[in-house]
């Protein structure tokens, strides 16, 4: 296969599903051979933008770095997969409009009751009890995007079923662009 990169943004609340549907897509792409690059929002806190708090200045800072090492990578040929809350539309957009028409957005949704359910953490329980604050779906809002390529609907999908959407659409998308280029 060509080293045509892309960057597949997974978005959604905590809990909703995002790390574990971009894992497995990452799993899949790898074993056709492509250079995957996995950007966790929870690693890249640890690593890149520890010095980022939780207000919406910080959490757009936070999304536009991660942004620009996904845009770097990718037009370098790499595949990275974003799985980043990233709450907000209009930074979302401007992440969109700077890795351009080889970008897509995977809306990765769940009722927050669901996502409640799958806390392991505890993050929820905590910003309910006040401990947390700013937590996305509880005192701080989530923006849905408009039109994603792709949207999960993990409270009524299985995993494998939400894997296979995202990998349906990245076919297509590869298969557009590699025709694109051989006609170059």
């Amino acid at each position: 296969m060509a080293n045509i990169g892309a960057t597949i943004w997974f978005t959604g609340l905590s809990g909703a599903g995002k790390t574990s549907i971009s894992t497995e897509v990452a799993r899949i792409l790898r074993e056709r051979g492509l250079k995957v690059e996995v950007l966790d929002g929870d690693i890249v806190r640890q690593n890149l933008t520890k010095d980022l708090g939780f207000s919406r200045a910080d959490r757009d800072e936070n999304i536009r770095r991660i942004g620009f090492v996904a845009q770097l990578l990718s037009r370098h040929g790499v595949i990275v997969l974003v799985s980043a809350i990233s709450p907000y539309r209009d930074v979302r957009e401007e992440v969109r409009q700077k890795i351009g028409s080889n970008f897509i957005e995977v809306y990765v949704n769940a009722p927050l009751a669901t996502c409640e359910t799958r806390d392991v953490k505890g993050l929820y329980k905590r910003a309910r009890q006040g401990e947390i604050k700013f937590f996305t779906g509880i005192d701080d809002p989530y923006e849905p995007p408009f039109k994603p390529e792709v949207e999960c609907l993990t409270a009524e999908e299985s995993l494998e079923e939400s894997v296979a959407k995202v990998i349906e659409k990245f076919d297509v998308f590869y298969t557009n662009v590699a025709a694109s280029s051989a006609c170059l």
